[in-house]
């Protein structure tokens, strides 16, 4: 009989070179356990990367509008220091305008004001 299992054993391997003959084994693949590639402590490194990352970002981002609002503050600031400035140089030429003695002679006359130089008072240190 074992003479007739290496006859068939060859003559299939004759009719179909390509096929692999098939042989049984007692031999079963026991499946290999598989090893956690990634184990737990390294999943909860990789989780506490990304909570600091996402926490400095939130940082940097919250840091930022700070910096921006503030920038906003400072140009509106600016912009009335600004505005106040032309004022005050608005002012300063009307206080110009106003004290000369020509107009100051005008308005004491028209108030019925007359130059006596037995009333004048003369204050020492100024």
């Amino acid at each position: 009989m074992a003479v007739r299992v290496k006859q068939q054993f060859s003559y299939h391997q004759l009719e179909a070179p390509n096929q692999q003959p098939s042989i049984q084994s007692n031999t079963k693949k026991h499946p290999k356990k598989q090893r956690n590639i990634i184990t737990a402590k390294e999943k909860f490194l990789y989780i506490l990367f990304v909570v600091i990352i996402a926490t400095l970002s939130v940082l940097f981002l919250h840091k930022q509008s700070a910096i921006q609002q503030t920038t906003i503050e400072i140009q509106k600031i600016e912009k009335e220091i600004a505005e106040i400035k032309k004022q005050n140089v608005d002012l300063k030429v009307q206080v110009n305008e106003l004290s000369t003695y020509e107009r100051i002679w005008e308005k004491a006359n028209s108030l019925g004001l007359t130059l006596n130089e037995d009333n004048v008072k003369v204050v020492p240190g100024e």
